[in-house]
């Protein structure tokens, strides 16, 4: 009995050496041979797993982004004297009504709607910038949802963003979305990989965290270059 246990203890620490030779001494040391480079043994292993996962969360805060900001977009439609019809969207910046489109949406000599949660709202004109193509107006009605404003000192290139748009339909008004990434920005402006049709113009344009980023125009490659939210700020008084 007590030579069968001897062997036990025997073999028990002669597997445990073994082990720790192998970890500490035999394997580096052939990881570290030329001949094994080409396996790069020496690096850890990647996931894929866990690269997935990375990409639901951000697919979840983008969806709970668009969900928290929807409701502080208005909708624009206008009638110009010719009888050309623009349509287009706008933010709004306070709970009390004010709310920013673009200039180019609110011509002079023409007859504007605004629309909140599909419903028609009488607003006043209170001012328009030609120069930053921005209009200000102050609609008749109150506790309204707003969205924050975005850092640009944070911003980034490469930098996930979105846009939340009205779309005027024949069966009725509704909310359409599109997201890419930022490609170039300045103090000027903030352009996008986004395509997107004209009746995009004045959706506000959002990071993945649902703050403002800036106002969208459209430019001629149908591409969304956004009026920065620090000139929007400004031109309201904020």
């Amino acid at each position: 009995m007590a030579k069968n246990i001897f062997k036990i203890i025997i073999i028990f620490l002669i597997g445990m050496g073994g082990g720790i030779f192998s970890e500490q001494i035999f394997w580096p040391y052939f990881v570290e041979r030329p001949l094994f480079y080409q396996y790069g043994l020496e690096n850890p292993p990647i996931y894929i797993t866990e690269q997935k996962q990375v990409t639901v969360q951000e697919n979840i805060a983008l969806t709970q982004a668009i969900e928290k900001v929807e409701q502080a977009v208005a909708g624009v439609k206008t009638q110009k004297s010719t009888g050309i019809v623009l349509e287009g969207s706008g933010l709004i910046v306070t709970s009390d009504g004010l709310v920013v489109t673009l200039a180019e949406l609110v011509p002079q000599d023409a007859s504007s709607f605004f629309f909140i949660d599909g419903n028609p709202e009488n607003f006043q004109l209170l001012k328009r910038d030609l120069k930053n193509n921005l209009a200000l107006v102050k609609i008749e009605k109150s506790n309204l949802k707003t969205a924050g404003f975005a850092n640009l000192d944070d911003l980034r290139l490469g930098e996930r963003v979105f846009l939340v748009g009205v779309v005027f339909e024949k069966k009725g008004i509704s909310k359409a979305v599109n997201e890419g990434t930022v490609r170039f920005f300045d103090k000027t402006r903030i352009q996008t990989n986004i395509a997107e049709k004209y009746t995009m113009a004045g959706s506000p344009l959002f990071n993945i965290k649902g703050e403002v980023l800036g106002l969208n125009t459209i430019n001629a490659e149908g591409r969304v270059v956004a009026i920065p939210i620090s000139t929007i700020k400004e031109f309201v008084g904020m």
